[in-house]
């Protein structure tokens, strides 16, 4: 068995390989995962001055995206239609005035609804338009899409017993159909889990308001009323993908899973604020009473 440990993206990372790898064939794999990752940063992240995306918040104009953009924007696209809106990207600078902003200060300065997407962006591949200097955040399905182009370098090296864990955003896939055991953890405390999910061959993400907590604020803000959701403490979401897993433990704060069933194949665990719990059928976990 082969392991990398890193952190990336202002996270650890952790990936598990079945078979061995010579040290000549870590060293080459752990490099392409790394390059891959540096290119994916200097594109989408809001945390560095030098990213495209910081670029595309201080100017308008015709932006050229990588080439993997295609699937993630058009994708955010479906999801902002089927919430109304509540997932977006243009939630960016409301991030940061919120205090989540690339310094982490945590300090709140005065919110405003960000715009629409007609009115800010139009993305005409391999183009995004910003009709207006925007500050973009795909962090409620970067990560996980950065899961599924890291397993698919480890597929295009013949690799297909693995598990790719980007903090909680995890893909497993097993050729001999072992089953991975994943830990829930407990929304008001990291040493404890309230059940244990069985995953093969999918991916699962989980979101919970306790992680990046700052005032009245958590990770995910509601764009039309500028607040944080308080009505649930954690979600999880198994897909095919993990991109899609990661997409939908954020659509689930604003939306129902039944409104979100009608579009997309998932399984879904959540806990709300007053510790009741609600599971799909097909949601695969021993949970602890």
């Amino acid at each position: 068995m082969t392991k990398f440990e890193f952190q990336a993206i202002g996270t650890g990372w952790q990936i598990d390989i079945a078979k061995e790898l010579s040290s000549e064939e870590e060293a080459l794999l752990l490099l392409e995962i790394m390059d891959r990752i540096k290119l994916f940063d200097i594109a989408y992240s809001r945390f560095r001055k030098d990213s495209l995306v910081t670029l595309m918040s201080e100017n308008s104009g015709e932006f050229v995206l990588p080439e993997d953009a295609n699937l993630m924007i058009s994708n955010y696209k479906k999801m902002y239609d089927v919430t109304n809106g509540l997932v977006t990207p243009l939630i960016g600078q409301v991030l940061v005035d919120a205090g989540y902003d690339a310094d982490y200060s945590l300090i709140e300065k005065d919110l405003t609804k960000p715009s629409s997407w007609e009115e800010a962006i139009e993305w005409q591949e391999p183009k995004l338009i910003m009709k207006t200097p925007s500050l973009l955040d795909f962090g409620a399905g970067g990560k996980g899409y950065l899961v599924d182009i890291i397993s698919e370098i480890l597929e295009k090296n013949k690799i297909f017993s693995y598990c790719v864990d980007g903090s909680g955003d995890l893909r497993q896939r097993s050729e001999v159909g072992a089953i991975l055991k994943v830990g829930l953890e407990h929304p008001d405390d990291s040493t404890q889990v309230v059940g244990v999910a069985n995953i093969l061959n999918q991916s699962i993400c989980g979101s919970a308001g306790n992680r990046r907590k700052w005032g009245n604020f958590h990770h995910i803000i509601n764009p039309e009323s500028l607040t944080s959701p308080k009505g649930i403490l954690a979600i999880w979401a198994v897909a095919e993908t993990t991109f899609l897993a990661d997409l939908l433990t954020t659509a689930l704060f604003f939306v129902s899973p039944e409104i979100l069933l009608k579009h997309y194949i998932f399984e879904y665990f959540i806990i709300y604020s007053d510790y009741s719990m609600k599971k799909s059928v097909g949601f695969d976990a021993e949970v602890f009473t």
